[in-house]
């Protein structure tokens, strides 16, 4: 496993190394709603530099995962807004918690105002691809990350295979449980596209292993609280579970979430996050699945202006990445150093 992977692919398309640091406390709070960030490289707006307007829209602002997105875009806009020499202007529309009727009301406030760009991860497709349609069609060029709306007409959708890396948490999980036993999955939101495709791949992974047995899939409100409290409940309920698969990490960003459960289970999550990673260097957790959570944000700017400023359209529409695995203490210790610079406002994905 090389926890290195996601940057160095950055680094590669981009040519950037040795980024600067970028604060990310110039875009205003981690609360919901708006927030706005400025970059470009200090040339003004005096008409000499085109300007643009990227809106992001996250699922929800408490939620790590997209704090590291929000750095991803705000360190772009820097960088990028100096390579190409222009303005960009980040704002940041998430909701507190997650909320698809409030992303939908973003998209068309952000459209309305004029922005050239949004970036968005989906909660449910069904309920913001009107809206998505709607930008579409004033003007604005639309990607997802995360979580796509497939059947909207956005440019492109950037970030892991869903159904891979429900594959590969099961695969993982089927090692640590020695092909057989028991196994629950956790899965958070049932309307969510993402979590729907990594569902599946757990199910069609488990069904490769003839002495693993899929109990249940268990959705719950995605709070650390709910996903405690439903752990628990399953677990208690049924005490011949052997093995979780938690297609998000929900349960372990708070403390003795796992009590009662890691001593009779195997767990395998996806999202290595800083919490996470604590049960996992702990041993209370067996591996986990990372995806491309600061590039979320870098590449979904880049690929943004790419287009409002070159005029380029991606290769593809669906641009995938392979998930990262983090299987071991060593590995763990080191994402640790890299998250806390992203989530300190440090800047820039690379790293050792």
């Amino acid at each position: 496993m090389n926890i290195g992977n996601l940057d160095r692919r950055r680094v590669l398309g981009l040519g950037l190394v040795g980024v600067a640091a970028a604060m990310l406390s110039a875009c205003g709070n981690n609360s919901g709603g708006g927030g706005t960030n400025n970059a470009g490289g200090g040339a003004g707006n005096n008409g000499a530099r085109p300007r643009y307007q990227i809106g992001v829209i996250a699922k929800s602002s408490g939620n790590a995962v997209f704090q590291a997105a929000r750095q991803g875009a705000v360190d772009a806009a820097r960088d990028l807004g100096q390579q190409m020499g222009c303005d960009v202007e980040i704002i940041w529309k998430t909701p507190n918690n997650e909320d698809a009727q409030q992303q939908a009301q973003y998209i068309e406030q952000l459209a309305s105002q004029g922005v050239d760009g949004i970036a968005i991860s989906c909660t449910d497709a069904n309920i913001v691809t009107p809206a998505i349609d709607n930008a579409v069609d004033q003007g604005v060029t639309v990607v997802t990350f995360d979580s796509d709306a497939a059947a909207s007409r956005r440019m492109c959708y950037y970030g892991v295979d869903d159904y891979t890396a429900g594959r590969k948490v099961m695969e993982l999980l089927a090692e640590r449980m020695g092909g057989e036993g028991v196994v629950a999955v956790l899965a958070g939101n049932q309307a969510a596209p993402n979590l729907q495709a990594r569902v599946r791949g757990v199910r069609e992974e488990a069904g490769e292993h003839d002495g693993i047995q899929i109990l249940d899939v268990y959705y719950h409100v995605e709070t650390p609280s709910d996903a405690v409290a439903r752990m628990q409940q399953v677990q208690t309920a049924n005490p011949q579970i052997t093995g979780w698969a938690l297609v998000g990490g929900w349960p372990l960003y708070t403390d003795s979430a796992l009590d009662g459960i890691h001593e009779n289970a195997a767990i395998v999550s996806m999202d290595p996050l800083e919490l996470p990673l604590n049960y996992m260097i702990s041993g209370q957790v067996d591996a986990l699945v990372g995806q491309p959570y600061y590039d979320w944000g870098y590449e979904s700017v880049r690929l943004i202006l790419n287009k409002v400023h070159h005029n380029e359209n991606p290769a593809q529409e669906l641009i995938t990445v392979e998930p990262d695995v983090v299987a071991s203490v060593e590995a763990a210790e080191a994402l640790k150093g890299r998250w806390s610079r992203w989530l300190s406002g440090a800047g820039s994905g690379g790293g050792e």
